[in-house]
């Protein structure tokens, strides 16, 4: 028993010891070790020791996650820093629009340069125009506006270091009133869209945005665009995600290098056209990642119609009808890198085989794809005509790595390796990899 308490004023001791350490350290870093935590374990390092009793009111950095408003207004009240680089607030609780302004106007007042905000459980249009304050901010760097009220039109917008804005879920007054929010962020890189209900048309120009991400999600009221604008020549990296429109348009795109790009369009909708010369616009990226499993009606002409040139393609991430794996193969001379995801049954069941066969053996083939990886094999006979084709005429081909469904039995699994390791190979440095997805 003895010796247990001698060990427990040991550990005692040396716990001690370790915040006395810490205590010997410089305000200003003590201060900047805690805008990494939370501001409610910041706060509670108050009953640390005397130094620490007020250390945290001078904290540039608030994080609020789940705490009611009683409690981030008494800590607004006694913080002590003059400026504030950090103010996130998840908020889980229905607001008012006094409230949602008061947080805005606490923050630009104290020169903020990372706003977040995310209102749970909030309806947007409740809490109506986001105030003028947060529009002429000019030290905010990064916004992020979360189910956060309403852009209105013609607003004042002047946000001269704003670099990155996402607007999730978000409402607008009108179409416009995007363009003109953009408008007024002349240095902006980075740019996040989600939204849920309609927009007649969805108009994105920016000269200096860099990396773009379109989220459209059509669960609610299935709300959808009519028209997507895309204006932004200095792009160099698109996402869109789960959407189909009447109309897309998009400006030059040459300084493009990725795309992400996942379409679920509606049967009913055939107007492909659009589509096509969106595609051309693509034709310079180097790493593609292109969903179009979900397609229905309009993947027949749109197949047949499609010529773009992939020239600078060096990885392809493709989960589509079985015959567009043709047509990038003959598009993308200086294809490296492969992946196919086969897991959608739609994308499975094409009647007249995978392809036509070529003429000649694609240059990509013969001379620089090297890596292959086929995702969520099932057996089927299209799988296998992929797999030997690729196998046989991939002449510099090192890796294919085959990843099988788990509804796969044992001895499916061996018959279906067995069947794979007979098949012939152009190159014979080629190594077959067989995991389970």
């Amino acid at each position: 028993m003895a010796i247990t308490e001698e060990h427990r004023r040991i550990r005692r001791r040396k716990s001690s010891s370790r915040i006395d350490r810490i205590s010997d350290l410089p305000d200003s870093i003590l201060c900047h070790i805690l805008s990494f935590l939370p501001t409610k374990s910041s706060v509670a390092t108050a009953i640390l020791a005397r130094r620490w009793r007020f250390l945290w009111a001078y904290v540039t950095t608030l994080d609020f996650q789940y705490q009611n408003q009683e409690i981030i207004h008494r800590v607004m009240l006694q913080r002590r820093a003059h400026t504030l680089i950090t103010f996130h607030l998840d908020y889980d609780t229905p607001c008012s629009s006094y409230q949602l302004e008061t947080w805005i106007a606490f923050a630009t007042a104290r020169s903020v340069e990372r706003l977040d905000l995310y209102l749970q459980e909030q309806d947007s249009s409740d809490l109506g125009d986001l105030p003028p304050c947060l529009f002429t901010c000019k030290t905010l760097v990064e916004l992020t506006l979360d189910t956060c009220g309403v852009i209105p039109l013609n607003a004042s917008v002047y946000l001269p270091r704003l670099k990155k804005l996402r607007l999730i879920f978000v409402q607008y007054e009108a179409d416009e009133s995007l363009p003109e929010m953009l408008a007024g962020c002349p240095v902006l890189e980075e740019l996040e869209i989600e939204l849920f209900d309609d927009m007649v048309c969805c108009d994105v120009s920016s000269p200096t945005v860099k990396r773009l991400a379109l989220n459209f999600i059509n669960e609610r009221n299935g709300g959808r665009a009519g028209r997507l604008e895309i204006n932004t020549p200095a792009l160099e990296y698109l996402l869109i995600n789960d959407y189909f429109l009447d109309h897309i348009k998009c400006g030059v795109l040459t300084s493009l290098v990725e795309a992400d790009i996942s379409l679920d369009i509606d049967c009913e909708i055939l107007y492909f056209r659009p589509l096509l010369r969106f595609f051309d616009k693509l034709c310079n990226v180097k790493c593609l990642e292109l969903n179009i499993s979900n397609s229905g009606e309009v993947i027949n002409p749109l197949h047949s119609a499609l010529t773009t040139s992939f020239r600078n393609l060096t990885e392809l991430i493709l989960d589509a009808d079985c015959r567009f794996l043709s047509k990038f193969l003959k598009a993308a001379d200086n294809l490296e890198t492969l992946i196919l995801y086969r897991h959608s049954m739609k994308s499975c069941k094409e009647l007249r085989g995978w392809m036509e066969p070529p003429q000649q053996v694609p240059t990509c083939l013969s001379s620089h794809l090297r890596i292959v990886k086929f995702a969520y094999l099932h057996g089927r006979k299209h799988d296998f005509e992929i797999i030997r084709y690729l196998l046989r005429n991939a002449r510099v081909l090192e890796m294919m790595e085959i990843s099988y469904s788990v509804c796969l039995d044992s001895d499916a699994k061996v018959e279906i390796l067995e069947k794979i390791t007979r098949f012939q190979r152009g190159s014979t440095s080629c190594e077959v990899d067989f995991i389970r997805s």
